[in-house]
């Protein structure tokens, strides 16, 4: 990799991003569909939310698998197959025939969506070695998030109202295919120096963990909630014990690290929740065609595109913390304005709203795959990055559950009836709360795991990684 000149690598790095490019799409696409889904399909809220949450769920729990499997037997394979599967599963949902279908099409979407994102990753850590090199080189891998943003919205509202929902898909299969060809001429193999053994038990405590957890809430189910907690509890008890266990949970003695993961969740919470709320707003209350709300929505995009690569340069400058003390506070206060103010009625106070969470999603990708990724030995980059990658999905799935959750629990009017309008805006109020304290999370922990402190914890970390401990080799230890 160290070998490679500066154009290939950055001919690696808009590979990897093309990768990033159709997933992101897909999900941004997706959100202005749904309305035009649900009632192709006569779906429900619920319904609904399982079209996102059969993705994001699938990639969670595959994540970590996928990177684990990448630095063993080749990124640049897994990469390969990722984009196989993922473009054969958006021809599929362009096919399905029912909610039902779309469902399982997503999933194969997703074992598809699992094997990019982390291992692209993991292409960019090991292809840009320096630090400031490879903080940059995120912060553009961050700006095609915004990129599908303001993309998204768009494209699809143009599809949607013009052709229908099924094409949304579409937008899929050439930059698959192409991504697909570049990769095979240009990304060169990569894997860990020392191989990983599989942990199936692990494996499964993690899909019936993320599974239970988000029927638990989608379905108010009791009996999954305690499915899922005692599978949480297997796999902390289970993990420790292995050599080589799925996740090593010795990742989480560094603090930033730790914050990474738990700024993920709730920025990615914050995220799907304000797109599942603003979509159905625009276009059910306010009755407005897919692409006008595509529009409505821009604002919040072009500035998630224009921040994530400012975000990168002061983060290899100055570090983390700054751009995520404004994430929080931008993201925090996007949900005030809408929980205790009347700003969905004011188109003002809408925009602000919007330029708000523009710039603190913009801001907050970048340091938390920079800090996850720059502070782990270069052999567990592939883990490292599925780590990250995992809290994003679980962020994605848990904020669409419980935004959605919340929604339907105070909406029992049907969409055409009068009440619906009132019932939606009220039932949001304490959505946009959860939004707001997604936001106050990121800049406590933010603030608190970027300090003197937290990076001690983290080169202590790097330390016990590069030597395995003691009871991971009981044969050499004796007796």
């Amino acid at each position: 990799m160290s070998e490679l000149t500066s154009r290939r690598r950055l001919l690696v790095l808009a590979i990897c991003c093309m990768s990033l490019l159709i997933v992101s799409l897909d999900n941004t696409i997706l959100n202005v569909a749904l309305p035009s889904i649900g009632r192709d399909l006569h779906a429900t809220v619920s319904g609904l939310q399982w079209t996102i949450d059969a993705y994001t769920l699938v990639v969670a729990s595959l994540l970590i698998l996928m990177g684990s499997i990448a630095d063993r037997i080749g990124r640049r394979k897994v990469f390969m197959a990722g984009l196989v599967l993922f473009t054969l599963g958006s021809l599929l949902c362009s096919l399905a025939p029912s909610l039902e279908a779309l469902v399982a099409f997503r999933a194969i979407q997703a074992i598809g969506g699992s094997m990019l994102n982390p291992v692209a990753l993991s292409i960019i850590s090991n292809t840009f070695t320096d630090p400031g090199e490879r903080a940059r080189a995120i912060g553009v891998w961050g700006g095609v998030v915004g990129i599908s943003m303001a993309a998204g919205p768009l494209v699809g509202g143009l599809l949607v109202d013009s052709v229908g929902w099924r094409a949304i898909f579409w937008v899929n299969l050439p930059v698959g295919i192409a991504a697909l060809l570049l990769a095979w001429r240009f990304v060169p193999e990569s894997r860990a120096l020392r191989s990983r053994r599989p942990d199936p038990v692990g494996q499964l405590l993690i899909i019936v963990l993320l599974g239970s957890l988000t029927y638990a809430i989608i379905e108010t189910s009791l009996a999954a909630g305690v499915v899922s907690a005692l599978a949480l509890a297997g796999f902390l008890i289970y993990e420790p014990r292995r050599a080589e266990p799925l996740i090593d949970l010795r990742f989480f003695r560094s603090a930033p690290f730790s914050g990474a993961t738990v700024v993920a969740v709730c920025a990615f919470a914050a995220m799907s929740g304000f797109l599942f709320i603003n979509t159905l707003y625009l276009q059910s209350v306010r009755g407005y065609s897919a692409l006008h709300a595509g529009l409505y929505m821009l604002p919040m995009a072009v500035l998630t595109f224009v921040f994530s690569p400012l975000s990168g340069r002061v983060v290899s400058s100055r570090g983390p913390r700054l751009p995520l003390m404004v994430a929080g506070v931008a993201m925090g206060s996007c949900g005030v304005l809408f929980a205790a103010f009347p700003a969905e009625t004011s188109d003002p106070l809408l925009f602000t709203g919007y330029v708000l969470f523009g710039i603190g999603f913009g801001v907050v990708n970048t340091p938390i795959t920079n800090t996850a990724v720059s502070g782990m030995p270069l052999s567990q980059a592939g883990v490292a990055a599925a780590i990250a990658s995992t809290s994003r999905q679980i962020g994605t799935t848990l904020g669409v559950a419980v935004i959605g959750a919340v929604l339907a629990a105070g909406i029992s009017a049907g969409v055409r009836s009068p009440a619906y309008g009132q019932e939606f805006l009220a039932a949001s109020r304490a959505a946009w709360w959860v939004i707001a304290g997604c936001g106050l999370c990121i800049l406590l922990v933010g603030t608190a795991t970027t300090g003197t402190w937290a990076r001690r914890t983290a080169q202590r970390c790097a330390d016990r990684l590069v030597r395995p401990a003691p009871q991971e080799t009981p044969s050499r230890a004796g007796t």
